[in-house]
């Protein structure tokens, strides 16, 4: 069985001021024309669809769209939702919908009932892990502890369940949207830390063939069987390495998996370029980057005058200006920004405490901590998918 494995889509999404709708719609079309010329079988979709969990009406249209020409190819689409979705918005009509053979697979409860798709060599199953919030999901899985790995180890607990009552030789996909160990992250995923752990280990999903995993943004492969397809389309410069692509995933009889990059259409490369306002307009190596969208730091020791206007003449597309001056480490000048970079918010918290109080937190009031932040982020998701 030929699988096309594609996630965090973002539609309505944004990058910096550059309105992405079409890049998106461009995207789909690419998506379709694989599905077609490729010969694939099953297309499997990890999850963050749309990019919040009201999204614009442009972005449903699209999506809309989306459904229609899938299910006009005759070829089953599995779905499931991410944690900037609303679950519960993206599967309405999940039943009728279900009919043209796209399914959505949104509900927690859900897990271990699978989608079963067949070829000639028997039946695959296919199981969908929307992104499961631990705080709201513990009691569903009776987990005691709220955290990523108790949720997906109890999800996945049914998935193994559900196939061990299978006739033998059956195979098995499992959609998840997670943070897992191994994983590199970029700037544009929202954070899903719990308990000041974010991620899960590659080992909770043992017992199945392959892993279609979505929610970090980089094309990756974790284990021959457990891969990120990444988004197709950039969404922060911290994305200017990667190569924006699917994976086409062939599902042996034996359950042995083959797997090839498909790259995606971007509508224009990414560019982090570095150094004094002077030197970047000077420098001739950067002319490849004139009609790139750009992010350029200044170094200057001091702010320039027009810095914008004056990059912009040379770098039509520079989207976002951002100032480190080269300055001594020890300088009290130093941006707090720049002191803050790659710390958690638990760490700035237990930096704060240290600071007004001379004496970082004890065990216990790291854990209060901890808590308030998980309280604090779970009533956030409740709040946006409520809405």
């Amino acid at each position: 069985m030929r699988l096309l494995h594609t996630s965090d889509w973002h539609l309505g999404r944004a990058f910096h001021r550059v309105n992405m709708l079409d890049a998106q719609a461009e995207f789909i079309g690419h998506l379709v024309t694989t599905v077609r010329e490729r010969a694939v079988d099953a297309v499997v979709v990890s999850g963050d669809v749309y990019d919040r969990a009201v999204p614009p009406l442009a972005a449903v249209e699209l999506f809309d769209d989306a459904l229609h020409r899938l299910a006009d190819l005759g070829v089953p689409t599995v779905m499931i939702s991410g944690n900037h979705d609303s679950a519960r918005r993206l599967g309405v009509g999940a039943g009728l919908i279900g009919r043209a053979g796209i399914h959505l697979r949104t509900e927690p409860a859900a897990a271990g009932t699978p989608v079963m798709l067949d070829d000639a060599h028997g039946e695959v199953a296919f199981y969908g892990l929307p992104y499961l919030e631990p705080a709201l999901v513990k009691g569903e899985f009776g987990v005691e502890k709220a955290g990523h790995e108790s949720v997906l180890a109890a999800a996945m607990d049914r998935v193994r369940a559900d196939l061990a009552a299978r006739p033998a030789g059956t195979r098995s996909v499992v959609l998840a949207h997670a943070f897992v160990t191994g994983g590199e992250p970029s700037d544009s995923e929202r954070d899903i830390t719990v308990g000041g752990v974010a991620a899960v280990p590659a080992g909770v999903f043992d017992g199945v063939d392959y892993v279609a995993l979505g929610h970090l943004h980089g094309c990756q492969t974790l284990t021959d069987r457990v891969r990120y397809s990444g988004s197709p389309l950039p969404y922060s410069f911290s994305e200017a390495a990667h190569r924006k692509s699917m994976w086409l995933v062939d599902l042996a009889a034996d359950g042995s998996v083959d797997a090839e990059r498909v790259d995606c259409p971007v509508p224009r490369a990414l560019a982090r370029i570095r150094g004094t306002l002077e030197d970047l307009l000077a420098d001739a190596d950067l002319t490849r980057y004139e009609e790139a969208w750009v992010e350029a730091t200044l170094t200057d020791p001091v702010r320039p005058a027009d810095p914008m206007a004056r990059l912009a003449a040379r770098f039509p597309h520079t989207l976002s200006l951002v100032f480190d001056p080269d300055r001594d480490e020890d300088d009290s000048d130093v941006s707090y920004a720049r002191r803050l970079a790659g710390r958690s918010d638990q760490q700035i918290a237990e930096d704060f405490v240290a600071h007004v109080r001379g004496a970082g937190p004890d065990p216990q009031e790291q854990g209060v901590l901890r808590d308030a932040f998980d309280a604090v982020r779970a009533d956030e998701t409740v709040r946006e998918v409520a809405r």
